[in-house]
């Protein structure tokens, strides 16, 4: 049995289409059409319905993909294991990211470039939670909670929110002494409705909730962060994003004894798939940049 048609069929299911196979594969869809009929005729079953609207698996194919792709993989696998020991890993990983983290992956990615110069990173920054498979996505990082059983979870760390200003905000406005005071601050304001916000607040007297204005608002946090240090206001920011800018000075913690519990930065990454070597590489440095937890893999609940 010739193992390209067994690989391009699987294409084909997790694609979702002949055309989605073909540009992912790099090869005509007449190619993919045929290798596909090909290996059906070698079976003598019909693996897929096609339809004009959907493909989808015969009650024979089913029963055939989940066999022949762990069949696949664990051969991928074992190619993949004697490989390492021979040549340092190359070719191309796709990450997707949230528009926020550009600025932290941009400077994380320019040192794992020094450490494998043979792959190539491609990265997708978008709010949007593509689909993994469908997109040929190999890594995704995802803030927030997960739904997807069919992902492998990864969670890296829990982004806790501060209060930060630059100085030269505090020295014009003066330092807030508690939260209810924020309402007559200047605030930077990060997805914000109208140019007003509710930060809920949690410190020393529980929870808080303190209303804040601000003529300066953006649904991008690298944005949000540079304008506080700028001096446009007092801004909600990621506490460890913020560690840079307190090292340079360029924003002080205000009302350090409150805070906001963010949601988990967590890499993901398809269950279906095998993960090639350079994939895992940029998994494992991701977790060495990003993560605080230690925790292992995990499927996503359903």
């Amino acid at each position: 049995m010739d193992l390209n048609r067994v690989a391009v069929a699987i294409e084909v299911v997790e694609r979702g289409s002949f055309t989605a196979a073909a540009r992912s594969l790099g090869v005509p869809k007449s190619s993919v059409s045929r290798s596909v009929s090909q290996l059906e005729a070698e079976l003598g079953v019909a693996l897929l319905r096609r339809t004009t609207r959907r493909l989808a698996l015969t009650e024979a194919g089913e029963a055939w993909y989940e066999r022949a792709r762990r069949a696949l993989g664990e051969l991928e696998e074992a190619n993949a294991l004697v490989a390492r020991g021979e040549r340092a890993p190359r070719g191309r990983v796709r990450l997707t990211a949230p528009p926020d983290y550009a600025a932290s992956l941009g400077r994380a990615l320019v040192e794992f470039g020094a450490r494998h110069p043979g792959v190539s990173v491609e990265v997708v920054l978008t709010a949007q939670r593509l689909d993994l498979v469908a997109d040929g996505i190999d890594l995704a990082l995802r803030a927030g909670r997960l739904e997807d059983s069919s992902l492998v979870v990864r969670k890296l760390s829990t982004a806790d929110f501060g209060l930060f200003a630059a100085p030269a905000y505090l020295a014009e406005r003066g330092r807030p002494r508690a939260p209810d005071e924020l309402a007559s601050h200047a605030c930077v304001l990060f997805r914000a409705s109208h140019g007003r916000a509710v930060w809920r607040l949690e410190g020393p007297r529980g929870q808080v909730r303190a209303e804040v204005t601000g003529r300066l608002a953006s649904d991008n946090m690298d944005f949000t962060l540079e304008a506080v240090a700028a001096g446009a206001g007092i801004g909600l920011l990621p506490q460890a994003r913020s560690l840079a800018l307190l090292g340079e000075r360029r924003i002080e913690r205000v009302l350090p004894a409150w805070h906001v519990a963010g949601g988990a930065l967590s890499i993901v990454y398809p269950a279906t798939r095998f993960l090639p070597r350079r994939a895992e590489l940029l998994r494992d440095f991701l977790v060495e940049r990003f993560g605080t937890s230690g925790g292992g893999a995990r499927r996503a609940r359903s």
